[in-house]
């Protein structure tokens, strides 16, 4: 059975419609300012953690008094 054209050429349209939302949506989730934005933002919840944050700064101490202790003797 054929089908009516002005059916498929709304079938075309709708799904021409429904591939532009896609590649719109791919191209937002894919914008390199968005995924540094993330990325950094990402980084510095990690840091600001305090199960990150303290062990840091303790391997950051101990690295000063070695170095420290280096230059004295």
């Amino acid at each position: 059975m054929a089908r009516d054209p002005d059916t498929i050429q709304r079938e075309i349209e709708q799904a021409r419609d429904a591939l532009a939302s896609t590649l719109d949506q791919l191209g937002t989730k894919a914008n390199p300012k968005k995924l540094v934005t993330e990325a950094k933002a990402g980084a510095a919840s990690t840091l600001n953690s305090p199960k990150v944050k303290y062990p840091l700064i303790g391997v950051g101490a101990l690295i000063l008094l070695l170095l420290i202790r280096k230059l004295f003797r």
